[in-house]
């Protein structure tokens, strides 16, 4: 097919997904279309590199430069969700007060820019980080929160993914490149790097199974059958990019957090949430033995990768040969800039930057210190997963997924690193919600399909909020 002819093809499915997919019910914020930007920004590429002609130049300035028009989209983007915040400041006090583990974490990353070799880089990626948060407070205090979440990811999901297949299939300068190291053809798509690729899918992908798991359920939702050809449209958009993109961790991770959540949808689960113990449980500890048990390797072969797990291993024993403070480490986003970037090209490959595994990239660059608080928010906020799925299993299972899918990917990838998709949804799954909202956060209704029951809020308060 001709390249235009695709792009008017595959523009047309994109409005046909949105068309299927609407809701006229749904009364969310106009302010929703700030982090809907965000996550299209980080789910795909920086603003300035679209204006290249060529392919992404190749990093020279050792992590320590970055784009000023860049810069100023970001700085944009934030000062508009703070003023967005400014104006539901009730609201946004009640969750702050309520996510004290959360501003524990964010107030020790500040203050390790003390310690930082390059404090002013690291500012800039701290306000990048206080940005990520921001945009889902932007969603969690709107007037129908659930309805924002689910609007803010199928968004995300109707524009990234089909454009990765066309970019894939009909813009090779775009969407494909080669592995400097081997010269083998990667697929990218939207983003610059094939595991980025799997990354958004794996997101992506756990909010239209989120959404087409509702539609499935709800037997009299109107236009029921709209809502599943949508999403199962993108569910195998997602699995096709897992494939050819060659993502085996994230498609693993999609698996895994998939089926948990759906094995959540019985009620027998509904009523003995001990039961999601064992399946947390069960996922986490099949994917460490797995990566870290099987000395023989079968499992990992058997996905594709070799015992070295493609090189992440040889990666963990260089990063831990470099000298940082262990127990406050090298500063928030700062390992990997200047002289100890340079050293590690030398120790393994040029263009590396990053660990290959959340946990220890934290510990990288906030030390034992914050690894501890890192450990506090998977406690504290597997705590807050489990209370929104007992008030309501439908918008808990979406927080099971996303959370379950954070831990085990962050076992061979940088999960836990700011402005990442994985993060962005952790930060969604984990936020306590206040206990005056926890039973509102869903209008209650009926299996039959009868309508919602009103609920004690704010109304007129609320809504003035939103924007």
């Amino acid at each position: 097919m001709n390249p235009l002819l695709a792009t008017i093809v595959f523009v047309a499915g994109i409005l046909g997904l949105f068309f299927l997919d609407r809701d006229a019910k749904a009364r969310t914020s106009k302010a929703l279309c700030i982090p809907v930007v965000w996550i299209l920004i980080n789910g795909s590429r920086p603003v300035s590199t679209w204006f290249q002609s060529g392919p992404t130049i190749a990093q020279t300035d050792l992590g320590t430069e970055g784009s000023p028009f860049d810069a100023t989209i970001y700085l944009i983007l934030i000062a508009l969700a703070l003023v967005v915040l400014a104006r539901r400041s009730r609201r946004v006090g009640q969750f702050l007060r309520a996510n004290l583990p959360i501003l524990l974490f964010f107030s020790y990353c500040a203050l390790s820019l003390v310690w930082a070799d390059y404090p002013f880089v690291a500012f800039k990626r701290w306000i990048k980080a206080v940005g990520d948060l921001a945009m889902i407070l932007i969603v969690l205090t709107d007037a129908d929160p659930l309805a924002a979440t689910k609007r803010l990811y199928a968004r995300g999901a109707f524009v990234l993914l089909p454009l990765s297949v066309l970019f894939i299939k009909y813009y090779p300068d775009l969407g494909r490149s080669y592995n400097p190291w081997t010269w083998m053809p990667m697929y990218s798509g939207v983003t610059t790097y094939k595991n980025l690729l799997g990354m958004v899918c794996l997101v992506f992908g756990l909010g239209s199974v989120w959404s087409f798991i509702e539609a499935y359920e709800e037997r009299r939702m109107p236009h029921r059958m709209r809502h599943l050809v949508a999403h199962g449209v993108v569910i195998v958009m997602a699995i096709w990019l897992f494939v050819t993109a060659d993502s085996m961790t994230s498609l693993s991770c999609f698996v895994m957090a998939g089926a948990v959540m759906v094995a959540s949808t019985g009620r027998w689960v509904e009523k003995r949430t001990g039961l999601v113990h064992i399946m947390i449980a069960t996922v986490v500890a099949l994917s460490i033995g797995a990566l870290f048990l099987d000395t023989g390797g079968f499992l990992v072969s058997s996905l594709g990768r070799n015992v070295t797990l493609t090189g992440r291993k040889d990666i963990w024993k260089a990063v831990l040969s470099i000298h940082i403070n262990p127990f406050l480490g090298a500063g928030f986003e700062s390992f990997w800039v200047g002289s100890r970037l340079e050293r590690m090209w030398n120790m393994t490959a040029k263009g590396i930057n990053e660990a290959h595994n959340g946990y220890l990239e934290t510990f990288l660059n906030l030390g034992w210190v914050g690894l501890a608080l890192l450990a506090g928010l998977i406690a504290t906020g597997y705590r807050n997963v489990l209370a929104v799925f007992r008030s309501d299993p439908h918008a808990g299972r979406l927080r099971l997924g996303f959370f379950t899918a954070a831990l085990i990917y962050s076992l061979t990838e940088a999960g836990f690193r700011m402005m990442g998709s994985i993060w962005t949804a952790f930060l969604l799954a984990i936020l306590a919600v206040p206990p005056g909202l926890l039973r509102r956060e869903r209008p209650k209704k009926s299996r039959l399909g009868e309508a919602p029951v009103a609920l004690p809020v704010e109304s007129s308060t609320a809504v003035q909020e939103c924007f």
